[in-house]
Order: structure tokens, then C-alpha cells, then sequence
């Protein structure tokens, strides 16, 4: 549909060859000698405290055995049922004298965890005893049972801290991956599910999982997100935040080009729609690809509810947004610059409520939104209740204080107060920061130019958004290029009978869409 639908100039870095990125090589092979196999992993951690060994004599030739763990990354549970409790169950008498026979009997008899590796890789083998899983040496051979025993404590599944709800699921992520895939095979129990895993970070190594239906997304759009991922090549991924900005479109543009996310029902909304879902280890926060304009102004609750609901409450968050951007810069542009656009009456009586305030229009509003913009910070940075009472009480503290002190006019604190009610409307984070620094340009182009200006930058930022891309799709879309199906579930939210298609601009491989966003199978 789109020529160079899937072509990304900015980024040149070379894809690495392989699905996991660089993992850091060592010298040192494993060792038939299971003593010297101890001392190179002491002596590669340094000796930590919470490397846990235990060696024991297994077998009427009392073959040298050891079981090797970090404590704290293991479910000690499963340590002593499936691994130490499967071995004392075993009779002495059972196993084999030779160390080849010994290590095949423990894998197929023994140990009683669901998912045992052989491994006779070094790498490997620093890898995955750093991420939960427990050792199993044997003297004499060169090679290793790999037990997955991946636990230890968890953030329990709780409601969405920044995306709240009136109706609709109270669960969101964690920052265990392993969880976090659950919760989306247990609200999606479709055959076509997938996990494309990978490790990310050079010393980090983190799992992150990508994840989508196949049969619905486009091969195009996977093949895209894939290569891109693979093209990460940092020391530590602490936050899916480092992945949405290496590999979003274009990294100088105010707008988020990737969606991000707490709750797993719009996940799931979304790789039914054809997206692509990307969970990364060690935090709550999904990613969402691609992204275009219309969806970072849509809930999950505009689907919970009945259409007329729903269409209202997202033409009342369109509304808001708009006030939210514009408001501050259009009362720079009436007060300072054109004010003989005013109605006499109301014009008159702005002029009495200025009476006496020492400071112009484009001082005084400049100075009341960058006051609101601190209060808002300092209210997202104390706990939750502090942070309110700070956010609402000081507010109306400043706001009053500066009236009666003469400094600032009640109709500034009017129009901040409504611009801050306005931005609270818009359901994503990411999109509410782009539009309080845009809010800026537009202040200053008032300043400069009055209407002129405020016109002008809208302009401007209009052709930025037609321009822009998400992974090759239009940002714009399904507004330029125009898309008459997809304006069903645009501004106004269609009958859940009448958008019977999946959006026209991802090209999915099914079309029809008989689950549509916002329901669950």
C-alpha cells in the first residue's frame, strides 16, 4: 500500500546475526574436573555470599556431584523438591557406576523439574545460573544439567497505578516477565499465540518477549520490529523505555511513535488488532507497535462502556486536549495582541481584573504554567497522597496568594487552572508530556506573532504528524492517507456490530475482526 512502507533511513546500525545479542565470551570451557569447574565460577563472581553449593557422592562408585545456585534468584521450594528431594528419593542402589551413565539416569529419572537442559557451553552456563536456574556438575564430564528453577520474590498482581479505571480488569503487569506472559495466554487462549523471545543487553541479558498472533499481523510490520530489536546494543536495558527510544522512527519528534502500558487488556486489544505487544524483563510497562495519532487519545474504557458513552467521553478527551495545547497561548494572543477580537463587555472586564497587575500578559502566563508545571512534578515525585494534597492545595494556595498580592490576574489563574484540568483528561502519559512542551511553542509564537502565530505552529505541527511514521506506518493515519473504514473507531466509536474489520492501514493477514478491540476471547 505504501511504497516505502517499512524502509527506515535513521537507523543504520548492522543487525547482529543471530536472535540474541552480544553475550560476553569466556576463555574458559567446562571441565571434566567438576573442582575446577567450582573455583572458575568462584573466582569469575568473586566469591559471592549467595552462591550456594552443595556436594554429595552419588552411586556405589560414589561419584563427586555439586548442585550450584544463587540464592535469591531461585525458588528455593522448588530446589529442595525437585533437585535435593528427587536425588533422596532415589535408591543409592539405582544409579549407574559410570559417570556418562550417572549423568543420563539423573536427567531422565531424577530430577523431577519440568524443564532439565544438558549444556556444554560455558556461556550458557554462566547465563542461566545467573538467571535462576540451578547447576548440576558431575565429575568427569565436561558438560552440565541445566534445572529451571527460577523464583524468588515478586511485586504480587495489582491494579494499574497509572492508568486507572472506573470498569473495566483491575490486574496489570509486574515486573516478572514469566508472569506477565501468563496473564496474556491465560486472557487469550488462541492456538496462534506467539512469544518470540530474545536477551537484551550486553552485561544485563535480559528477557524480553515479542509478541503477536500469527495469522493476524503483518509479516512486514514482524519483520520490522524484529530486525530493529536486534539492532540493540547497549550495556543494560533498565526500562522498556530504553527499547521504545531506540527503536521508534524518529527520536527529535514531541510524539510517542511507540504506545506504552500497564494494562494487559489493552495488550491484548492490540495484537488483535494486528500490533505487535513487547514485554521486557524487570518492568510493568509493555510496549505497543505500531502507534499512530488517534490511539495514544483512546481507553481501554471507551470499549466497556455502551458506543454513545464512548464516543462522548473520547470527543470530550479530544476537547481537552486541544483546550489543554491551545488554551495559555490563545489568551497570550487576545490580551496582548488582539484584543479588539474580544466581545467590548468581556474585554472590558479582563481589563478591570488586570487593574494593577505589574507584569504583561506574556510574563504572567508564562510564569502561572511553568508554577503549575513544577507543582505537577513535585506532586508525581512524593507518595501518592502527599503528592496530591501538594498538587491541589498548593495550587489554590499560589493561585490565591498571587491574586490578592496583585501579581497575577483571576482570569490567568482561571485559564491555568482549566489547562490543567484539560491535560488530566488525556489517558496517556507520554502523549500529556508531548503536549505540555508543544503547549510552550504555541506560548511563544503567540508572544511573537498573536493569532498569526498559534496558527502558524499549528500548521507546522500538523505537517510534522503527516510526515512522521511508526515503523512505516503514517502517524496521521487513518486522517492522511485517508482510510473510510478505519473512521469508525476515530473520534466517534462505532456499534461493536458495525467495525466487523480489523484497521485497513496495518495490513493484517485477516482482515476480519471477530474479536474486536477492547473484547477478550
Amino acid at each position: 500500500m505504501f511504497r516505502s512502507l517499512f524502509n527506515r533511513n535513521r537507523q543504520k546500525t548492522k543487525v547482529r546475526q543471530n536472535n540474541t545479542p552480544y553475550i560476553e565470551k569466556h576463555a574458559f570451557e567446562i571441565s571434566n574436573n567438576i573442582q575446577t569447574n567450582i573455583d572458575y565460577i568462584n573466582t569469575m563472581l568473586d566469591h559471592p555470599d549467595d552462591l550456594k553449593l552443595r556436594q554429595l557422592k552419588l552411586g556405589p562408585s560414589e561419584i563427586l556431584c555439586a548442585i550450584m545456585y544463587i540464592d535469591g534468584l531461585v525458588d528455593e521450594q522448588s530446589v529442595q523438591q525437585s533437585v535435593f528431594g528427587s536425588i533422596q528419593d532415589t535408591s543409592e542402589k539405582d544409579y549407574p557406576k559410570k559417570a556418562k551413565d550417572l549423568f543420563d539416569y539423573i536427567y531422565w529419572h531424577v530430577i523431577a523439574d519440568a524443564n532439565v537442559e544438558k549444556c556444554e557451553s560455558f556461556d550458557d552456563l554462566s547465563y542461566h545460573l545467573l538467571s535462576g536456574f540451578t547447576i548440576f556438575f558431575i565429575d568427569g564430564l565436561n558438560k552440565v544439567l541445566l534445572i529451571d528453577t527460577l523464583g524468588g520474590e515478586y511485586r504480587a498482581i495489582e491494579e494499574p497505578v497509572t492508568e486507572t479505571l472506573i470498569r473495566g480488569p483491575r490486574e496489570g503487569f509486574i515486573e516478572n516477565i514469566q508472569q506477565n506472559l501468563s496473564i496474556v495466554r491465560r486472557r487469550l487462549k488462541d492456538t496462534n499465540l506467539r512469544f518470540k523471545t530474545f536477551n537484551i543487553g550486553r552485561r544485563s541479558k535480559k528477557s524480553l518477549a515479542v509478541v503477536y498472533i500469527d495469522g493476524i499481523v503483518n509479516p512486514k510490520l514482524l519483520k520490522e520490529v524484529n530486525r530493529r530489536l536486534q539492532t540493540i546494543d547497549i550495556d543494560s536495558v533498565s526500562e522498556s523505555g530504553y527499547i521504545e527510544a531506540w527503536i521508534q522512527d524518529s527520536y527529535l519528534s514531541p510524539f510517542p511513535q511507540i504506545i506504552n502500558t500497564e494494562r494487559p487488556d489493552k495488550v491484548i486489544a492490540a495484537i488483535l488488532q494486528g500490533k505487535v505487544a513487547i514485554l521486557l524483563d524487570g518492568t510493568p510497562y509493555a510496549l505497543i507497535a505500531p502507534s499512530v495519532f488517534v490511539s495514544v487519545l483512546q481507553s481501554p474504557e471507551d470499549y466497556y462502556e455502551r458506543w454513545t458513552i464512548g464516543s462522548l467521553l473520547r470527543i470530550l478527551r479530544y476537547f481537552g486536549a486541544f483546550v489543554s495545547v491551545i488554551l495559555p497561548s490563545l489568551y497570550i494572543a487576545l490580551i496582548s495582541m488582539q484584543p479588539d477580537m474580544l466581545p467590548t463587555e468581556l474585554a472590558l472586564s479582563i481589563a478591570g481584573t488586570r487593574e494593577g497587575v505589574p507584569f504583561p500578559p506574556v510574563v504572567e502566563a508564562f510564569m502561572m504554567i511553568i508554577t503549575m508545571e513544577l507543582l505537577q512534578e513535585a506532586g508525581a515525585r512524593l507518595p501518592q497522597t502527599i503528592g496530591q494534597t501538594v498538587g491541589i492545595v498548593g495550587g489554590l494556595v499560589i493561585g490565591e496568594a498571587a491574586v490578592q498580592a496583585g501579581i497575577v490576574s483571576p482570569i490567568m489563574v482561571i485559564v491555568v487552572a482549566l489547562t490543567a484540568i484539560a491535560n488530566f483528561t488525556i489517558p496517556s502519559f507520554s502523549i500529556s508530556i508531548s503536549f505540555r512542551i508543544i503547549r510552550f511553542g504555541f506560548m511563544i509564537a503567540a508572544t511573537m506573532f498573536g493569532l498569526y502565530g498559534i496558527i502558524l505552529v499549528y500548521i507546522m505541527i500538523n505537517i510534522h504528524l503527516v510526515n512522521l511514521k511508526s515503523f512505516g506506518i503514517p502517524y496521521s493515519t487513518p486522517f492522511a492517507p485517508f482510510f473510510k473504514s478505519d473512521w469508525s473507531d476515530v473520534i466517534i466509536r462505532a456499534p461493536m456490530h458495525i467495525r466487523t474489520k480489523r484497521p485497513e492501514f496495518l495490513s493484517t493477514v485477516d482482515d476480519t475482526a471477530a474479536n474486536r478491540e477492547g473484547e477478550e476471547t
